[in-house]
């Protein structure tokens, strides 16, 4: 069942998602070789306590901390510890959702550590930029969810990428994770039809190698079955009454 919000209520959504970008933008300054995951998810748990809102993952089905880390060959779910630091060319995706006035606003992004990626890395982390900006340039009232997947897959594909398909997009408001789920994948005029109301995720997974994913024994942690690179980027996108399509987590 689609939940569908009033104008009031994704103003309300509005206000978490600058939070949840003015987070991001926060933690950028912090990402560094030596650095820990650990002390990246304290750095956002804390800002988020300070600005009155609650870190959407601690303690959600389980999950151990504020954020997800998710680092090189992990497509999502990382958790943070004080036992991984960053090095010289590592890719980090940090996924942020907060809770605010009892809404929540998802975002995330991938990092480029240090000054020493490898081309692909630098390719594979525009490749997923790109394909969320696809994915969204797709949204309007009327269209449908399998024209988002299809701009993204055919993005990636152009570039030699492959799309996760293990984990989806996902309505979002007083709920954390609602219908209606949002594939990378798909086929245009397919899916669940977008109209007013709606806001959901878009958070293209783009893999170097194969699309398929594990999950490690944390029961969290889901990697490329080839250890090969993934990059993600993630907003929480709405449609409002008056079919006009905004980015409630952009930073302006």
């Amino acid at each position: 069942m689609i939940t569908l919000k009033t104008d009031a209520e994704i103003a309300k959504i509005r206000i978490c998602g600058r939070l949840v970008a003015d987070t991001l933008q926060m933690i950028e300054r912090h990402v560094r070789p030596g650095i820990s995951t650990l002390e990246l998810n304290d750095i956002c748990h804390d800002y988020t306590l300070a600005n009155a809102a609650i870190p959407a993952p601690l303690n959600y089905k389980g999950f151990p901390k504020s954020i997800c880390t998710s680092i090189n060959d992990v497509i999502c779910h990382g958790i943070p510890t004080d036992k991984e630091t960053l090095q010289d060319g590592d890719i980090i995706n940090i996924d942020i959702t907060s809770i605010l006035d009892g809404f929540h606003a998802d975002s995330s992004k991938t990092f480029i550590v240090g000054k020493r990626a490898t081309a692909e890395a630098e390719a594979i982390t525009n490749c997923a930029r790109e394909c969320l900006y696809r994915g969204i340039e797709t949204v309007r009232a009327g269209s449908y969810v399998g024209d988002i997947g299809a701009a993204i897959e055919k993005h990636a594909h152009k570039h030699s990428f492959s799309v996760v398909r293990d984990f989806v997009g996902h309505g979002i408001g007083r709920i954390f994770h609602e219908e209606p789920m949002i594939p990378h994948y798909g086929r245009r005029g397919k899916g669940v039809r977008l109209v007013e109301g709606m806001v959901f995720t878009i958070e293209p997974m783009i893999n170097a190698g194969s699309w398929k994913s594990q999950i490690l024994d944390d029961g969290w942690t889901a990697v490329t079955i080839d250890g090969r690179l993934s990059a993600q980027f993630e907003h929480t996108i709405a449609i409002a009454a008056d079919g006009h399509v905004e980015i409630l987590t952009d930073a302006g």
